[in-house]
């Protein structure tokens, strides 16, 4: 039977805090997979990602590459210069279309069979590229191909126009340049670009959930948590401990992983240097991943809070994992310009700003004052839902 007096609202949400980290401590394996799993993980798949990348792209770039020719006996002089590339041409098999279909080779030649004629008649001599576009493995041997035929076409042409005594650069109107104005540091950031935003924000809108489910459906299930309830505590300091104890473990194995992400760049070679944070930029990503933090657990907390069991909680992870893809994906297939707007949507205004700080962009304080309170105010509308669905009585019955 509950009294009039209740007690501080502070002091409940405090031993609610640590009533829940006194029980996950207890369970050694929970704890340690919730706070090492990502500072061992991530760390671990960003270095391997980065050494498979950086070993393919020495083994295509450095190998002698063949090449299935097909007509090969028609261009000697073009076989000739592909060897000097680094290029083999050998002789092709009969289909050639179906080696390249099958993956029995990446990238394969087919000389015209007009090629002589029209090679000395001055006409342009055909000479075809075959390999699958869809295939990511094909990119760099297609590359090389097609770079060694532009070096010898130009060559050719340039003699051609030589021996009739005009000059080469006549037919050139345009000497195009390039200049770059990526920084350094956005340049260091384009392999993480792809894929770091994404696993920073999956562990920090996740981060706490096996406790916040633990403390909510999991205690429904062993009916343990109808006594906490019937005490005179107001539901919103109980709800609010439980967030509060779930964003601490969250935060810590967050923070955590940030670190490891340093220590494993210092101590990897190649392009796992890229992998380098600050502690400046560390310091940003926590601030740019906190809403993101209390965003998860408080609609963890509302999921949790209508389950009658760990079971039926737990089956709501596999929709939430997509929801970080979401911009990853969208941004993948339809680049767009940054905008304002984008910095109050949850998911995407993560993604642009870990983006920034991996590029090395200056954040101006207008868009920091947007995200926070977006963010913040998405949590707090969240923690106001999860309060309401915590004053049903219903909540404290089981099956």
């Amino acid at each position: 039977m509950r009294t009039d007096k209740q007690p501080n609202a502070f002091a409940t949400a405090w031993s609610v805090l640590r009533k829940e980290l006194r029980d996950i401590s207890r369970d050694r394996r929970t704890l340690a997979l919730a706070l090492l799993l990502g500072p061992l993980l991530y760390p671990v798949l960003m270095i391997g990602i980065g050494y498979l990348a950086e070993s393919r792209a020495k083994t295509q770039l450095d190998q002698v590459l063949e090449v299935p020719t097909a007509g090969i006996e028609r261009a000697p002089n073009l076989v000739a210069f592909l060897a000097t590339q680094g290029i083999k041409a050998t002789k092709a098999p009969a289909d050639l279309d179906a080696t390249i279909v099958n993956q029995e080779v990446d990238v394969g030649l087919r000389i015209g069979a007009e090629f002589a004629k029209d090679w000395h008649d001055g006409r342009p001599a055909l000479v075809e590229v075959v390999q699958d576009s869809t295939r990511r493995n094909t990119d760099i041997p297609g590359a090389r191909v097609r770079a060694a035929l532009s070096a010898y076409r130009d060559q050719v042409g340039a003699l051609r126009l030589l021996a009739r005594g005009i000059d080469p650069s006549v037919t050139r109107a345009l000497n195009v340049g390039s200049r770059d104005l990526a920084t350094e540091d956005a340049k260091r950031g384009s392999m993480l670009s792809a894929i770091l935003p994404y696993l920073l924000i999956l562990m920090s809108f996740l981060g706490g959930a096996y406790l916040i489910m633990d403390a909510t459906a999991g205690e429904r299930e062993r009916q343990s948590l109808e006594p906490l309830l019937a005490t005179p505590a107001k539901r919103g300091a109980i709800v609010s401990g439980k967030i509060a104890a779930a964003c601490m473990l969250g935060l810590a194995s967050l923070l955590l992983t940030l670190l490891a992400f340093k220590l494993s760049a210092q101590l990897a070679g190649g392009t796992a240097k890229m992998m380098d944070v600050r502690f400046a930029a560390i310091g940003k990503m926590l601030l740019v991943l906190l809403p993101m933090l209390f965003i998860g657990t408080t609609l963890l907390t509302y999921l949790s809070a209508a389950a009658k069991s760990m079971k039926e909680a737990q089956s709501h992870m596999t929709w939430l994992m997509l929801l970080p893809m979401i911009p990853t994906i969208a941004l993948a297939v339809n680049p767009i310009r940054t905008q304002l707007w984008q910095f109050a949507v949850p998911f995407l205004a993560q993604n642009q700003l870990l983006l920034k700080i991996i590029r090395g962009e200056a954040i101006t304080s207008q868009v920091w004052m947007i995200y926070l309170a977006a963010g913040f105010g998405l949590a707090a509308l969240l923690w106001i839902a999860a309060v309401r669905r915590y004053h049903q009585e219903r909540l404290a019955i089981s099956g």
